[in-house]
């Protein structure tokens, strides 16, 4: 994408847009944009070609949903909204350009939404959702009502946008197709930089470049929060301090602003003591397992200490935040077989994921259903994709998920279930979806846990997975 096309934050209002329709409204960025718009008053309209779980919520809050893709979708819209998996030449962006309607990315849409908010834009290669539902949540417990769109639904309270009376916007901004240089974030959170979207970006540096040219678009009031343990942002922290401008850090080493130690994780949760410019903090807990959980929630820590949150307030809301939907989701069991979801497709988040979901798993196996996302990174990336993989007792590998992209020879799952380092009887490629179930089946049993992970597509595999594994065992469900 190219983002000198974009329009910038500002420069238009969501009641601007008039009657809006979004291509491909089930997706959970889509969704979320949708549910914003329509809590705000907004007509909403959109297509899609199968039913996702959103579609219903969507329904009952006025939206209207075209379960195929056709022109006449668009009569009575005024402005069309696509995401960059939507190809140039889709029936319905060829119709809207004809008819002269106002044509936006979703970034585009969400910015207009944005202006004259407060915006906390989360950026980073891991952690954006779950450092942006946290933040919601704190903001929320602390009776501020944000407006807020998240990459995934925060738990229980089955949302990921709605529009708030309060000053404050909180966002997922999306680095991969170059989209959050167009926010003008108050707060700019970047949780860490790591290798990924190389296709967009050509390589690290050029990665490391846009993400400070997305800091530098913080106002000049506001500030930026990053990780002071992570490698890929030393050089940032050090250019923006340079530049004058302010830079708050968090996490485990010595000259972090919000320090975190004694960080311990079980089942239950992970907790940690928190210091602030030398101040105890006391204890933190969440109620997520997964050191990564507990680094994630400092950055919206530190971020609500310098908006004035109190930490009282702070704390009882990460007590009691329920998590976010595919971010170690649990559900169900059946057969005695623990069944969790959970969206890590990077190699990193991977293998904290599968860590973690290991402890959970105890004295039982843990299994991997997986289904990779985008060709290229599980080409780029097939090495540390099987290490982590590996840390499974087995894996199933479904073929990879890369809508618009062309498999070449030598590339997708077959190539990563080869690499993987587990004996032949413990991962086996199966490309379809239907014969999943019945091979998760004969390869689990009592006091194990099964995981679905990867790609969008693959969260709809849980229920299908309790369905079969109480079939199975018919009695012994629990």
């Amino acid at each position: 994408m190219n983002t000198a096309e974009l329009t910038p934050a500002g420069e238009l209002t969501a009641e601007d847009l008039g009657s809006v329709h979004l291509i491909g409204i089930g997706g959970v960025g889509m969704g979320g944009l949708a549910r914003l718009l329509l809590t705000r008053g907004v007509p909403v309209s959109g297509s899609e070609l199968r039913e996702w779980p959103a579609l219903t919520a969507l329904r009952a809050l006025g939206g209207t949903v075209h379960m195929a893709h056709k022109a006449s979708n668009l009569d009575g819209v005024d402005t069309v909204v696509y995401s960059t998996a939507i190809p140039h030449d889709h029936l319905e962006l060829v119709e809207a350009r004809r008819r002269g309607l106002r044509v936006l990315h979703r970034s585009e849409a969400l910015a207009a939404a944005m202006t004259n908010r407060q915006t906390i834009a989360v950026a980073g290669t891991h952690g954006k959702t779950t450092t942006t539902s946290i933040m919601t949540v704190i903001l929320q417990h602390a009776g501020q009502d944000p407006s807020f769109v998240i990459g995934g639904e925060i738990s229980e309270a089955g949302s990921n946008g709605h529009h708030g009376s309060g000053p404050h916007f909180v966002a997922e901004a999306d680095e991969s197709d170059k989209s959050f240089l167009i926010y003008r974030p108050h707060v700019a959170i970047i949780t860490n930089i790591e290798g990924d979207h190389l296709n967009n970006w050509g390589d690290l540096a050029g990665l490391k470049s846009g993400f400070l040219e997305f800091a530098r678009l913080t106002a000049a009031d506001g500030f930026v929060v990053t990780c002071a343990d992570d490698e890929g942002v030393q050089e940032l922290i050090a250019a923006l301090r340079a530049e004058g401008r302010t830079v708050y850090t968090y996490g485990e080493s010595e000259g972090a602003d919000l320090r975190i130690s004694q960080v311990s994780s079980a089942t239950g949760g992970v907790r940690y003591r928190a210091t602030m410019d030398g101040q105890d903090l006391g204890e933190i807990r969440l109620a997520l397992p997964g050191t990564h959980m507990g680094l994630n929630s400092s950055a919206a820590v530190l971020t609500a200490l310098k908006l004035g949150i109190p930490l009282k307030s702070i704390t009882e809301a990460l007590a009691s935040f329920p998590g976010v939907r595919r971010r170690f989701e649990r559900k169900g069991i059946a057969a005695g077989v623990r069944v969790y979801d959970e969206y890590a497709y990077h190699p990193t988040s991977v293998k904290a994921a599968l860590r973690t979901l290991r402890e959970v798993a105890g004295d039982g196996r843990l299994l991997v259903v997986f289904q990779p996302y985008r060709v290229y990174r599980t080409r780029d990336l097939q090495a540390e994709l099987a290490e982590g993989l590996a840390i499974a007792d087995e894996v199933i590998c479904m073929e990879v998920f890369g809508p618009g992209e062309q498999r070449q020879p030598g590339e997708g799952g077959v190539a990563l279930t080869a690499a993987i380092d587990l004996p032949a009887g413990h991962k086996v490629f199966v490309p379809s979806w239907e014969q999943v179930p019945a091979e998760v089946v004969r390869r689990s049993r009592p006091g194990d846990v099964v995981v679905t992970m990867g790609a969008p597509p693959i969260s709809l595999m849980g229920d299908e997975l309790l369905d079969a594994l109480t079939a199975s065992s018919p009695g012994k469900e629990d």
